[in-house]
């Protein structure tokens, strides 16, 4: 398993996390993925779930496998329950004891990340800092029963948001390549709907691309939910590119996003840890989503360099997907921010070391123009 940092946390996470939505079955079963995850070194949970059944059964597995201080663990706060139903709330008389539950289910007086839960409106998003539910959230910070502040969100204006106020350390976003082709929504289920098959004819919406951006520059963490569709990727007849990609590739497609430092994968058995730990040992055909992209009925990354690598080599020792990664992130600003431009420079061979005989040019599956981009990167950067 390799790690990662997560923003400017100094935590270091597993790059497959576990999102524990699905663990709704018998204490045994749920102790049998946490122990299959703990085994393939999977260190990070996500616990959004408010109902009792879930959060006793993860919280019981920790506790029996002697597991907590090992795994960091994204709690929310303002997920509950109130008449056997899960709901979403800022109530803080509703709010406190939620959390209270949750610690005491975990067997634990921390949360590692405090998650706001769920904000997907800008006016919401606003509220929340400025009222009495953040007050809370600073006071938990403050007592370190919680130890670092986090925020979920499926909206890229909020995400910016949230990546630009100081006081939170990382977001829980969804990332996957249909989502980065839809416009940012105040509504959930417009990922899922009608809009999903031609958002894969419109490209890349600059909400998304100046998300990862601003995180990048901000030291803000990301991980990752939704990283399947829902597993609607998985089926030609379910996925808005009219293609089906596997696990492994969502997740390489997740995880060479800026920013992103895990992937929260729903289980339900030990075989589903497997299938997604798989990644890690992937060859690089296995993990290629942009084969399968280029060859797609529908999609709009002609043009686009995803950082795929597939232009590689060049013969003058250019990273060139680093570079158009740099690249990319540095036009989202006016002027271009100092520890970006010193990435690029260690580098060693930057865009100047371009001398445009185009080879990689046939190699691009998307039909990105290298050479121009290497040129305006130099021009950019000065070098």
């Amino acid at each position: 398993m390799r790690y990662r940092e997560l923003g400017k946390t100094g935590l270091q996470v597993s790059e497959i996390g576990f999102g524990g939505e699905w663990m709704d079955g018998t204490p045994e079963a749920t102790r049998a993925v946490v122990e299959r995850a703990h085994d393939a070194g999977i260190n990070i949970l996500d616990v959004w779930m408010p109902d009792p059944v879930r959060r006793s059964n993860l919280g019981d597995a920790l506790r029996d496998l002697d597991l907590r201080e090992r795994w960091v663990i994204q709690g929310h706060l303002g997920s509950t329950w109130q008449g056997e139903q899960y709901v979403r709330t800022r109530d803080l008389v509703h709010v406190k004891p939620a959390f209270e539950d949750l610690l005491a289910r975990f067997h634990t007086d921390y949360m590692d990340l405090g998650m706001i839960h769920y904000v997907d409106q800008v006016a919401e998003f606003e509220q929340i800092m400025a009222g009495p539910f953040m007050e809370y959230v600073r006071e938990l910070q403050g007592s370190a029963t919680v130890r670092h502040v986090g925020l979920s969100t499926h909206n890229p204006q909020v995400a910016k948001l949230a990546a630009a106020e100081p006081a939170i350390e990382m977001i829980l976003f969804s990332v996957n390549p249909a989502f980065d082709m839809m416009p940012a929504t105040e509504n959930l289920d417009d990922l899922f709907g009608e809009a999903g098959e031609q958002s894969a004819v419109d490209g890349m919406t600059p909400e998304r691309a100046e998300l990862y951006a601003l995180c990048e520059q901000t030291g803000t963490g990301i991980t990752v939910m939704k990283g399947y569709m829902g597993g609607r990727l998985f089926d030609a007849k379910t996925s808005p590119f009219g293609v089906a990609l596997t696990p492994v590739q969502c997740l390489e497609y997740a995880l060479t996003r800026p920013a992103v430092a895990s992937v929260m994968v729903g289980f339900t058995t030990p075989e589903h840890v497997d299938e997604a730990v798989a990644y890690e040992t992937a060859s690089a055909d296995e993990r290629d989503y942009v084969r399968v992209l280029a060859g797609a009925p529908r999609h709009a990354y002609v043009g686009q360099c995803t950082y795929c690598g597939h232009c590689a080599p060049c013969p003058s020792g250019i990273d060139i997907a680093t570079v158009n990664k740099f690249y990319d992130l540095a036009t989202m600003y006016d002027d271009v921010p100092d520890s970006l431009r010193e990435h690029y420079r260690a580098l060693g061979a930057t865009a100047a070391s371009c001398v445009a005989c185009r080879a990689c040019e046939s190699r691009c599956p998307f039909g990105v123009k290298i050479a121009d981009k290497m040129a305006r990167a130099a021009e950019l950067f000065g070098c």
